[in-house]
């Protein structure tokens, strides 16, 4: 007989950091609906008494755009979102003892080519996100990247068997962009970050100009992003689904905030870490210099500002 009690207390303490959309009606807190479309997964893992598994394709690589981040390795940003996923997981094992499992599905090499980042780089964030993952206390966060579900010569030919093998038509996809509103919103959200992320100093182009290319490279963003998804759906099928982005209420997909932060878009790789007298908040770098924050250096690396008298 399933356990719903124990089904529903690991699933509220999740949702109460439920990542929402603006222009979403969610009923009640948690939501109700987003409650019922999870219970099955993980009332199966409570009734086989084994850590409730979720998978969570998040931690890319930084923005190569230096007006938002300290630079191209995880900081303090990374390390508050690692801290709270582990927090979360001990919280889980509090009201159910087997516990919780965050596997972090790095795509940063996923779509690394499009979003103007070089595998160096892609690898040099992946190591240093192993690092701080692997000592979280809880012992319950790892790390899953494309480098690990084929081995393949090039990081280009990697990217190619995720294409031809688990990629979408084209068509297809434009077509589910311009009719169901909630691709719609997050293929905005991709060209809004594109467009940002390359909007740097040494690009020579005119603004139309990057506005068409990254229009184009979300498409791309996009469609390798859900081939993606169905690799990792392949590899960790019983698992519960979380996401970065917000989620249609009652989605199979659960979106996530990666902390106690109400902006439903920026992330750590998309921003620095801002130490207030109410705790860390995440912003843009040229906001937090704009506001006259002290850049604190660890290790001789930035690691995140702090802000007096906020």
């Amino acid at each position: 007989m399933r356990d719903t009690t124990t089904t529903d207390r690991v699933l509220r303490l999740v949702l109460t950091h439920q990542r929402r959309a603006r222009t979403e009606t969610h009923p009640g807190d948690p939501c109700a609906r987003c409650l019922a479309a999870h219970v099955p997964r993980v009332g199966a893992f409570v009734e086989l008494n084994r850590p409730v598994e979720f998978v969570l394709p998040a931690f890319p690589v930084k923005s190569p755009n230096p007006a938002k981040v300290l630079g191209r390795l995880p900081d303090m940003a990374e390390e508050l979102a690692v801290r709270f996923l582990d927090e979360l997981c001990t919280r889980i094992a509090e009201v159910y003892p087997p516990g919780a499992k965050v596997i972090i599905c790095a795509d940063g090499r996923v779509f690394g080519d499009l979003i103007g980042v070089p595998d160096p780089d892609v690898t040099a964030y992946q190591q240093r996100m192993r690092e701080l993952l692997d000592a979280a206390p809880s012992g319950r966060l790892s790390l899953f990247t494309l480098d690990n579900a084929k081995r393949m010569p090039t990081h280009g030919m990697l990217r190619d068997w995720l294409d031809e093998d688990f990629g979408e038509s084209a068509e297809d996809l434009r077509r589910e962009v311009c009719d169901d509103p909630a691709t719609t919103s997050l293929y905005r959200g991709l060209c809004r970050f594109l467009f940002e992320d390359r909007a740097t100093p040494d690009y020579a182009g005119t603004r139309a100009a990057l506005q068409r290319e990254s229009r184009r490279r979300a498409y791309g963003v996009l469609s390798r992003s859900r081939a993606w998804g169905r690799v990792v759906q392949q590899r960790f099928p019983a698992a519960i689904r979380l996401s970065i982005h917000p989620q249609p209420c009652g989605d199979p997909k659960l979106g996530l905030l990666l902390g106690t932060g109400h902006d439903a878009w920026l992330t750590p790789w998309h921003a620095v870490a801002v130490e207030t007298s109410d705790g860390y908040r995440l912003m843009k770098r040229a906001e937090a210099e704009a506001l006259g924050a002290r850049l604190v250096r660890r290790d001789g690396r930035p690691s995140h500002f702090t802000l007096e008298g906020a």
